[in-house]
C-alpha cells in the first residue's frame, strides 16, 4: 500500500504543479496585455491609475526588456510583447510535459 500512496501523492503533486504553472502563465500574460493597453492609451492623471501603471511597469518591463534586446527595433512597432507572451506559453507546454512524465 505504500507504494500506491507514494504514487498518488506525487501524482497531485504533479497536478498542483502544473494547474500552478497554468495560472502564473494566464496571470502573467493578463499583466502583458493590461501593460501594453495602458501605454497605448492616455490616462488621465490620478493616484490610483497612477500606481497601477507603475505596477504593471514594475512587473512586466523586466521581462521585456530581455526579448527587447534580442529583437531588433521596427520603428514604432514593438514586437517583445508578442514573442515574450509565445516564450511563456512555449514554457508553459514544455513544462507541463516534462511534469506529465513523471
Amino acid at each position: 500500500m505504500g507504494a500506491l500512496a507514494n504514487f498518488i501523492v506525487l501524482a497531485d503533486a504533479v497536478d498542483s504543479v502544473q494547474r500552478f504553472v497554468s495560472a502564473f502563465v494566464l496571470v502573467y500574460t493578463l499583466l502583458i496585455l493590461a501593460y501594453i493597453i495602458t501605454s497605448w492609451i492616455r490616462l488621465p492623471y490620478s493616484l490610483w491609475l497612477n500606481r497601477i501603471q507603475r505596477f504593471l511597469y514594475d512587473v512586466c518591463e523586466p521581462y521585456l526588456r530581455i526579448f527587447r534586446r534580442v529583437l531588433p527595433p521596427l520603428g514604432p512597432l514593438d514586437l517583445s510583447p508578442v514573442i515574450a507572451i509565445f516564450a511563456l506559453l512555449l514554457a508553459e507546454r514544455v513544462i507541463n510535459s516534462l511534469l506529465t512524465r513523471l
